[in-house]
Formats: structure tokens, C-alpha cells, sequence
């Protein structure tokens, strides 16, 4: 897995890219999360456009990164995802946990309105 950042207005994005499957990638991108909340983001979204491929522990990954932003008073949104993980989010009713978009510009969209108000 491969996480870029990129900053719009005061929300973070992450896009990441690869293969989200734990191992080294979870010790990544929670890093990453814990740098982000450190510097003061609380509100980001992730991108997962460039996703090939997705497990369970990909999944938990991705939950625990949203729990963290949760306790400090964030969120975590979802972007550009593919069928095949909307598929997987929808079984593991994933999609509870959180609010996804179909592109970068609807989930900022959606935290000028409802983030940064």
C-alpha cells in the first residue's frame, strides 16, 4: 500500500494505492493517522481510487483509523470506491461505519458543509 496526501481548503485527503492487506500496511497507515491528528486534522477523507485489492484485515485497518479520528472529535470519510469494495463494504455492512462518496469532490463537498461550517 502506497498513502499520498494531499490538502484541500483545511481537509486532508489520502489517497491511498495497492493492495490494503495489513501486515507492514497497518503499522503505515496508522502511523500516518497518528501524524495527521498530531498536526491538528481531525476531519480527512480516503480515497481509495487507486485500491486493487482489499481484505478483512484491510478492512480493520481502516476502521481503526476511523475510530481514532472519531475520539478526537473527527471524521473519517470515504472516496472513489469500486464496485468491488462497495460489494465488500456492503456485506461487512462497513458502510455504517462510514459515510462514503463516489468522488474526492462530493466527500469535500460534504465536510465544507458539514466540517468546516
Amino acid at each position: 500500500m502506497k498513502i499520498d496526501r494531499a490538502l484541500y481548503e483545511n481537509v486532508m485527503v489520502l489517497k491511498l494505492s495497492g493492495k490494503v492487506l495489513g501486515g507492514t500496511d497497518y503499522s503505515l497507515f496508522l502511523d500516518e493517522v497518528e501524524k495527521l491528528i498530531d498536526e491538528g486534522h481531525r476531519d480527512i477523507i480516503l480515497d481509495l481510487g487507486r485500491v486493487s485489492r482489499i481484505n478483512s484485515t484491510g478492512l480493520g485497518i481502516l476502521v481503526s483509523g476511523s475510530h481514532s479520528f472519531k475520539n478526537c472529535g473527527g471524521e473519517m470519510k470515504v472516496c472513489n470506491i469500486s464496485q468491488k469494495i462497495d460489494v465488500i463494504l456492503n456485506v461487512t455492512q462497513l458502510h455504517r461505519v462510514f459515510d462514503t462518496y463516489e468522488t474526492r469532490d462530493e466527500a469535500l463537498g460534504s465536510c465544507m458543509v458539514v466540517c468546516c461550517p
